[in-house]
């Protein structure tokens, strides 16, 4: 099964999901892939924000050999599930989603999430504490998404 989160720039919330479903698929030895890109091309070719590596190693998440990517178009055939981040990059992904695309769309958290969020908030105003809000975040999402998919 192959997973891509998207996000704005793809500096934070989207590949710290990548590497937190990474992390659990592998812990589970479970066959799901994920990766990660941004609707916006203000990053592409950068690592994740440094507050976000900084956060992920914290929990055992190597965000270090990630790179900055646009989403495509053809990314709606090549995964089977493509998730927005927010609310806003869901409302891009639509428009940009063909009519025969075979990946599932759909917004991360009002899918997956049990804990109250319906979007994943943008930490990268703020503080470490917003960077470990979002992963905590996606550990109960990613968490939830296995068992749902993969059981």
């Amino acid at each position: 099964m192959k997973v891509l989160f998207v996000c704005l720039g793809n500096i934070c919330r989207s590949p710290s999901a990548q590497g937190v479903l990474n992390l659990l698929a592998a812990q589970d030895n479970l066959d799901v892939s994920a990766d990660s890109k941004g609707t916006a091309a203000y990053h592409i070719g950068k690592a994740p924000d440094p507050r976000s590596q900084a956060c992920a190693l914290e929990r055992n998440i190597d965000l270090s050999g990630l790179k900055a990517e646009q989403v495509l178009v053809d990314d709606f055939y090549n995964y089977d599930f493509v998730f927005a981040m927010d609310s806003d990059n869901l409302a891009h992904l639509q428009t940009l989603r063909p009519h025969d695309a075979t990946a599932s769309l759909a917004l991360f958290l009002q899918d997956y999430g049990t804990l109250g969020e319906v979007n994943v908030p943008d930490p990268y105003y703020d503080g470490e504490l917003a960077f470990n809000r979002v992963l905590d975040l996606l550990f109960d999402a990613c968490g939830r998404f296995l068992e749902v998919e993969c059981s």
